[in-house]
This record gives C-alpha cells, sequence and structure tokens, in this order.
C-alpha cells in the first residue's frame, strides 16, 4: 500500500502544512487501505498486506524532514502490525525500496547511490512477495545495507558520515 510522494523541504523552509500534506499522502493513505482490506483479511484467515516505506525511513536525512518521518511511521506502524496480526493468517511486509529510476527521481538533483532500474526493483518486488517469507523486503541491498548499518551508528558518527555522503 502507497510507495507515496516526495517534497524536498530544506529545514530553513521547515511547513508544518507541507508535513502534513505529506503524511496524509504517505501514511494515512496505507492506513485508510488497511482498514478497508483488513477485516475481510482477519475473517477468512489469509491475506497479504505489503506497506511501502522507504530506506529513508531509517534515519534524517537532508531535506527529508517531513518525507522521512512519514516513512519511519510506516516502518513503526508495519513491525506493530506484524507483531499484533501474528497467527491471524495474515502476513504484514515492509518494502523499503532504495532510489529506484523513475519520472519521481529523474527530478533529484543530488547523488543517489546504487539507482536501481524500475524493471529490476518490479522484478525483486514480485518475486519476494510471490515466493518470499522475510518481513521486510529492501532493493538495492547495497544501500539498505549502508543505510542499516549507519542507524546503528552514534549520533555523534551518524551526522558527519550523513553530512559527507550527501554535500
Amino acid at each position: 500500500l502507497n510507495a507515496g510522494t516526495h517534497r524536498p523541504m530544506p529545514g530553513r523552509d521547515f511547513s508544518a502544512a507541507t508535513l502534513r500534506q505529506l503524511l496524509e499522502a504517505n501514511v494515512m493513505t496505507a492506513a485508510n487501505g488497511i482498514e478497508a482490506v483488513l477485516p475481510a483479511m482477519l475473517a477468512r484467515r489469509s491475506g497479504q498486506i505489503a506497506i511501502v516505506a522507504s530506506l529513508a525511513g531509517y534515519g534524517g536525512l537532508p531535506t527529508a524532514a517531513a518525507y522521512g518521518a512519514g516513512k519511519a511511521a510506516l516502518i513503526n506502524m508495519a513491525e506493530a502490525l506484524r507483531l499484533d496480526l501474528e497467527g491471524s493468517g495474515v502476513a504484514v511486509r515492509l518494502v523499503n525500496p532504495g532510489f529506484v529510476k523513475t519520472p519521481l527521481t529523474d527530478r533529484n538533483r543530488f547523488p543517489m547511490p546504487f539507482l536501481m532500474p524500475v524493471e529490476a526493483a518490479a522484478a525483486r518486488l514480485w518475486q519476494a512477495l510471490e515466493y518470499g517469507r522475510q518481513f521486510e523486503i529492501v532493493f538495492p541491498w547495497q544501500f539498505a545495507l549502508i543505510m542499516k548499518a549507519l542507524r546503528l551508528l552514534p549520533y555523534p558518527a551518524y551526522f558527519p558520515l550523513v553530512r559527507r555522503a550527501t554535500g
């Protein structure tokens, strides 16, 4: 449910209205979708809910205060639902893509490490949803590994590394 949208929001231009719009687009649309399908899945004791967040939800990144906050909320929601729905027959999956070459990423004016062709991302997602059993689906794996490692660092190391990597 919901890959969402991103609007760069540098900290000096922080806007509660922009944050609200992105939370509505990226979090509440997923929540509304889950609310709509979950009762029927629970009643039949089967189903799969795939929540699309982003590797950007792992930690704060420049210009992503609104986008990253929404993606972090989706990650947390997916984790909680996975625990709550265990044994119900409803599988909860978390999809955390990195950069995928689309018309949206074509507009980005910043480095996009391990930019992945959309066809490869779609194939990875399809394969994982159809045949995989893992909770979290990430791609490209190289960028996911870097982002997971960064979130384990203490802030005095995290901030300089992210700043250096993003310019």
